[in-house]
């Protein structure tokens, strides 16, 4: 694995000032040899003048949050970090990286959960380059390797979790999304370690059903709602049961026999568990008619 390692090179604005003098004063000396018509003074004045020509090259701008990898002939030189206007070998090969923070919103991907029902997901990564070196020369292109990565640890995470938690304790899609979001940072920063990139953030930015069971779900969810609002309420409805029954038998307002007891209790769970409104009977004959 190639290391990055930092390379100091020239300001720009010294050789700025030198180059141009350093031009004058070969064209005073081609002068010189034309004049005198000194042709050893001649060669080496176009000889000087076609090699400041090539220094010319060797201007390049640095701009902040970014980074320049230098090679020499192929081989990795360093990386310069520090912004602004410099100069360096002319033969240097500058490849700009950005250090910026960058952000990929993944395409909606259909997969599994856990349960073998298909989900729709998506995610949104927020990343940037720590390594120059290894970004540019151990993946062939860094952006497109982030994108490939990070939805390839999308399908992973969404098969090892069912969408809903049907059972108690465990960590679903849906319900847990601070715990999926840590597990999904996690295994994009283990894909992208090789690339030099450092994965700063990562949130589902998406998920549902499927389209063709979306509506089988729907049901399911809206059945189990009604159940443990079913449950909800007998509880209720007990509590209440057991208070009236209590108070009746405490303040001695009326002396009920087991089996008159066990019709008021049912009575009542009649009217407070029911769905609709209940109608009132009135009772004109005796105590027990």
């Amino acid at each position: 694995m190639v290391n990055e390692r930092t390379l100091r090179v020239s300001s720009g604005w010294g050789m700025l000032v030198v180059l141009p003098l350093a031009l004058l004063g070969d064209g005073y000396f081609f002068y010189l040899g034309v004049t005198s018509m000194n042709v050893p003074l001649l060669i080496g004045t176009v000889i000087a003048f076609i090699a400041l020509l090539i220094c010319l090259g060797g201007f390049f701008v640095v701009n902040p949050n970014e980074s320049k990898v230098v090679q020499l002939f192929g081989k990795y030189a360093g990386t310069v970090h520090e912004q602004g206007f410099k100069w360096a070998n002319p033969f240097y090969n500058k490849i700009k990286v950005s250090k910026r923070v960058r952000n990929f919103d993944s395409d909606k991907l259909k997969v599994n959960d856990k349960s073998g029902n298909p989900v729709e997901i998506a995610a949104v990564v927020v990343w940037r380059v720590v390594e120059t070196a290894q970004a540019v020369f151990e993946v062939d292109d860094y952006v497109h390797y982030v994108h490939v990565q990070s939805e390839a640890a999308l399908r992973n995470l969404a098969t090892r979790y069912p969408y809903d938690d049907h059972e108690v304790g465990e960590i679903s899609l849906r319900e847990n999304t601070v715990e999926i979001a840590e597990q999904l940072k996690v295994e994009i920063q283990d894909r992208l370690e090789q690339a030099g990139v450092e994965v700063i953030e990562s949130r589902i930015s998406h998920l549902a059903y499927a389209p063709e069971i979306a509506s089988a779900m729907l049901q399911r969810q809206q059945a189990g709602a009604i159940v443990a609002a079913r449950e909800k309420l007998v509880d209720g409805a007990v509590g209440m049961v057991e208070m009236a029954l209590d108070r009746l038998d405490r303040e001695k307002i009326v002396e009920l026999d087991p089996e008159r007891k066990a019709a008021m209790v049912s009575n009542m769970l009649v009217v407070l568990c029911s769905d609709k409104a209940t109608q009132p009977v009135v009772n004109t004959g005796t105590l027990h008619n």
